[in-house]
């Protein structure tokens, strides 16, 4: 099985290549435009030269069966389009483009191809948030903040609180009828973000600040006198009485902790499978993003 990886950057090479390279039958291409970076990555997976690429022709030669691309945001649309009218199933690292046009594009054109088109959404796959399905969902409040890392409201939203609108959207029990959405912008940039979605019997927060002062995540879900807490994915607190406290093995790798490693065999097995995967579910998330982005600018009014 020919995988391709675009782009050779921090994810890449910390989450999804340590799981892609040392999966049985399956021969790894990796493409940069950045000889530097593909030699050093290349070397230490030990690849021939046959399997290092530099541009997007040469590795779209080797006649993909599959492909991961975690190039930056801003040349997923082209990127992906080139590999979808390739035919080749193809994974895209979240989110799938900054503008909602370019998102819906790539959905319908993978739709019209009858390929696989996957968007990198591993918090659902983490066991830690998966696990949080099997328990009552009555308020669910999820944070996720930065240390000194304001940013532009577009970029900040679909790069990085899509994973909180995507994990809330994954975790609501029930239709949400109503969205509410605050935030603080301040010269052009986002200080904090809290997206509230509600519905019969439920309600969910997403918070983003990123001058909180703390690099953490931490969801908490509540209900029916329970309520489960995990932190940075890896320590799950459950209470019902006394707390007890569940801390990521030793042993277990971070991209398994992370869900990373589920989302790349399921894929894969999907492939193999012949099954095609449908982006139209992660499409919905871009549309929320879409809104929250659109929301901010407008609850903030002119930049100060």
């Amino acid at each position: 099985m020919k995988v391709g990886c675009i782009g050779l950057g921090d994810i890449a090479q910390k989450a999804y290549l340590p799981v892609l390279g040392v999966l049985p039958g399956v021969e790894l291409h990796l493409q940069t435009r950045t000889p530097a970076t593909l030699t050093r990555v290349a070397d230490t997976l030990h690849l021939p030269a046959g399997q290092r690429h530099t541009d997007l022709d040469a590795l779209l030669a080797q006649g993909l069966d599959a492909a991961f691309v975690h190039a930056p945001t801003a040349v997923h649309p082209e990127i992906v389009t080139r590999l979808l009218e390739a035919g080749v199933p193809t994974y895209v690292d979240k989110p799938l483009a900054y503008e909602l046009a370019d998102s819906e594009r790539l959905v319908t054109l993978a739709e019209e191809r009858g390929t696989s088109l996957a968007v990198g959404f591993n918090r659902r796959h983490a066991p830690a948030y998966a696990q949080c399905l099997e328990h009552p969902r009555e308020l669910i409040l999820m944070q996720k903040n930065r240390i000194g890392l304001p940013e532009e409201p577009r970029s900040m939203i679909l790069d990085d609180f899509v994973h909180v609108v995507d994990t809330l959207r994954f975790l609501v029990p029930g239709p949400v009828d109503d969205v509410t959405v605050r935030g603080r912008l301040r010269d052009g940039l986002l200080h904090h973000v809290v997206l509230q979605l509600a519905g019969d019997g439920f309600t969910a927060l997403g918070v983003m600040n990123r001058l909180s002062g703390s690099g953490e995540e931490i969801l908490e879900i509540s209900g029916q006198d329970t309520k489960r807490q995990v932190i940075n994915l890896a320590e799950v607190i459950d209470h019902k009485g006394q707390p007890t406290v569940r801390r990521r093995g030793d042993w277990v790798p971070v991209a398994r902790q992370r869900g990373i490693e589920q989302a790349v065999l399921g894929f894969l097995d999907a492939v193999r499978a012949g099954k095609v995967l449908s982006a139209r579910d992660a499409l919905a998330t871009h549309e929320l993003c879409e809104r929250v982005v659109h929301a901010v600018l407008e609850y903030s009014g002119p930049a100060a």
